[in-house]
């Protein structure tokens, strides 16, 4: 069985209507696993078809210290390390407080201190009306090591690819060029990067086309909005021609797309004939000869 090629949706900033493109070429893509990899703030799951939640896993990133109070003395060795004032007079540690550095663990004279991974999140599989896959996953409040969850959702994903036979995993990225983008990407075998066109989101496509030039990822670029200022929509293509990357056409604002969130559904199945809807349908033929390609 040939392995799923995988796409990865990504911004350098957020705002820039990445989801709700993804979301929209899930519509199209009819052989395809989609995972949403922005962990931290997931929300691609309230504009697709989602059938049931068929398997819920735990994921558990960094460690908290904890104290045994049968096994604490109170010698205040843990207080006076502790660089985050995360224990209390009374010899309790705050896991919000607590950054999980281990050096209360490590320095405690009568080892009272127990130093166990915590549960950080959860990750959902799940069917779609279409008889595809969905994966998803949701931090827990204060919790960290999001790049990490990344890792487990596309590592889902490619096991529901296997089992599945879809030949296309459909990557929603998070923004920004941090920890969980270079989770999303790295050995992805294309990134699609959608930018508007305004200064920031000019500064912050630099950014993310430097990242996938340093991984040698193969980049195509969609502008969104693409009407609301002519000169940058340039801008983009020079920057396009001069890094290699293939551009692959713009996408008008359109008000439409608000509304269709507001009933949770994809532009394509709010306002299929609309401007943008035709636009995105395009873009989607381009993908699919891209991906044919590869």
């Amino acid at each position: 069985m040939m392995q799923a090629k995988e796409m990865v949706v990504v911004s350098g900033k957020g705002g820039t209507g990445k989801t709700s493109l993804t979301g929209s070429l899930s519509f199209l893509f009819r052989d395809k696993v989609i995972a949403d990899c922005d962990v931290d703030a997931a929300n691609l799951h309230m504009i697709l078809n989602l059938d049931e939640v068929l398997l819920t896993k735990e994921f558990f990133g960094g460690k908290k210290a904890r104290i045994a109070p049968e096994r604490c003395t109170q010698c205040g060795k843990c207080r006076d390390v502790c660089l985050y004032d995360a224990i209390s007079g009374d010899f309790v540690i705050d896991p919000v407080s607590c950054e999980g550095c281990g050096t209360c663990h490590f320095l405690c004279p009568v080892e009272a201190i127990d130093f166990d991974e915590r549960l950080a999140g959860y990750c959902y599989i799940c069917s779609t009306e279409d008889n595809g896959r969905f994966v998803f996953a949701e931090m827990l409040p204060g919790e960290e090591n999001s790049g990490k969850l990344v890792a487990m959702v596309r590592n889902e994903a490619r096991e529901e690819a296997k089992k599945t036979g879809h030949g296309l995993i459909l990557i929603d990225g998070p923004p920004g060029i941090g920890c969980p983008v270079i989770s999303s990407l790295t050995g992805t075998h294309l990134a699609l990067i959608v930018t508007e066109p305004t200064p920031a989101g000019a500064h912050d496509l630099k950014r993310i086309v430097e990242l996938t030039n340093h991984f040698q990822i193969k980049t195509a670029v969609v502008v969104n909005k693409s009407d609301i200022n002519a000169s940058y929509v340039g801008e983009t293509q020079r920057l396009c021609k001069e890094n290699g990357i293939l551009y692959l056409g713009e996408i008008p604002y359109e008000p439409k797309i608000t509304e269709a969130q507001k009933e949770a559904k994809t532009i394509l199945d709010f306002a299929p004939q609309c401007v943008a809807s035709r636009a995105i349908r395009e873009i989607h033929t381009k993908l699919q000869s891209i991906l044919e390609e590869l």
